[in-house]
């Protein structure tokens, strides 16, 4: 295979991608663009360009993708209820597919005839890019450094970057990666990589400790209409305004820290720890509501697809035939989901203090253990015993 003669490399002005910009250069003697993606990293996209071209990238693209991030992605993922493994809101991978579309978008624009990204061998964005290239791209050649160099660990990137002047922005008081964007930030490796120690208080962007959160709770209202978020304490806000003021919310009160031991895609367990608070205040706000206004079997039914839509977003088959498909019941189910949440939010917890909805099952008049006049009690009495037969017959053919 010849070597490539343009390269769009997804980068993040990160040590990893630092390195394989100019990894890429020296390897292949090729032009490399580097492309980022603008997903909420904020101060983070000052330096980006600068620090690209001072590398040797032959051009730099940055592109804002925020309200394509939060309108075609995470609330998408929202109104499925998506969690991986009970626990993690899918912040990082729920962003590597958009992140891989548009570099393919660039490539075509550079006519570049290959793609980059910093992933790991061991990691699942290697996956998660690499299966969006195939998707939407089959036709471009993908370069996967850590799959390829002898750069064999962190500390040889250090050196390498060192010797090439490249700065380096892993510390002693930060030896840990990032990865940040509007919906969370997330921290692995480096000290974290020990599950029994602690994760330093300092250590936490988005979110100061639920010791350290005001002692007076603050309570906050949410509008939904078919299943999206879309007014704040009555205040109707776009996408990106409404996750980034919920953002600020929940961080103020401790909302939305995570640290848990997951299973990646490649095999592997992994630590992670994450900080989610505006997008933890939506998942609870939406599950509250969907409580009234969904039929109990479609419900059950949904409920039982979470798990496997979370795996297809962990896993990186966003683009996925099946993926599509499941997207299409889930947001079936959203019909009816509309109306308010009241939320109270104290140091690190979130309560349910209302909902209401003009499409709400739940009815008083059924529900009441005063007297009514709309449910017969005796009606209950047939009910259980169809519903017991079977055991019955079991129980008596047992007894025998």
């Amino acid at each position: 295979m010849s070597d490539p003669k343009k390269v769009v490399l997804a980068y993040s002005g990160g040590l990893d991608t630092s390195v394989i910009l100019r990894w890429l250069i020296e390897r292949y003697r090729c032009d490399v663009v580097a492309f980022c993606a603008d997903v909420g990293q904020g101060e983070e996209l000052i330096p980006i360009r600068d620090k690209a071209l001072r590398t040797g990238a032959s051009g730099v693209h940055i592109v804002d993708l925020r309200e394509t991030f939060v309108h075609d992605f995470l609330y998408p993922m929202l109104r499925a209820n998506a969690v991986y493994e009970g626990t993690y809101l899918l912040g990082t991978s729920i962003a590597r597919p958009l992140i891989a579309k548009a570099q393919v978008e660039v490539a075509a624009k550079e006519h570049a005839d290959a793609v980059a990204h910093g992933a790991t061998g061991k990691g699942n964005d290697q996956v998660r890019f690499e299966l969006t290239y195939a998707a939407l791209a089959p036709q471009l050649r993908v370069i996967a450094p850590w799959r390829e160099w002898d750069l064999n660990s962190r500390t040889a990137l250090v050196e390498f970057a060192r010797r090439h002047d490249i700065p380096v922005p892993v510390t002693t008081e930060r030896p840990y990666s990032t990865d940040r964007n509007l919906f969370h930030i997330s921290y692995e490796g480096g000290i974290l990589e020990d599950p029994w120690s602690e994760p330093p208080d300092k250590m936490f962007l988005l979110t100061q400790s639920p010791e350290a959160a005001p002692d007076i709770p603050i309570q906050v209202e949410i509008d939904f209409e078919a299943g999206n978020p879309v007014a704040v304490d009555g205040r109707k806000l776009e996408p990106v305004a409404l996750l980034t003021h919920l953002n600020r919310l929940g961080g103020e009160h401790g909302v939305g820290r995570v640290d848990l031991v997951e299973n990646r895609f490649v095999g592997m367990k992994s630590r992670g720890v994450y900080e989610t608070p505006g997008g933890t205040i939506l998942h609870v706000a939406h599950r509250a509501l969907e409580s009234i206004t969904l039929d109990r079997e479609v419900l059950h039914l949904r409920d039982s697809l979470v798990s496997r839509y979370a795996e297809m977003v962990y896993y990186g088959f966003w683009f996925a035939p099946e993926r599509v498909v499941l997207q299409t019941l889930m947001d079936e189910c959203q019909r009816d989901v509309t109306g308010t949440v009241r939320l109270r939010l104290y140091k690190g917890n979130i309560t349910v203090a209302g909902r209401k909805s003009a499409r709400s099952l739940y009815r008083q008049d059924f529900a009441t253990f005063e007297a009514d006049s709309v449910y017969q009690q005796r009606d209950a009495e047939g009910f259980i015993r169809l519903n017991a037969l079977r055991l019955k017959i079991r129980a008596l053919r047992e007894s025998r």
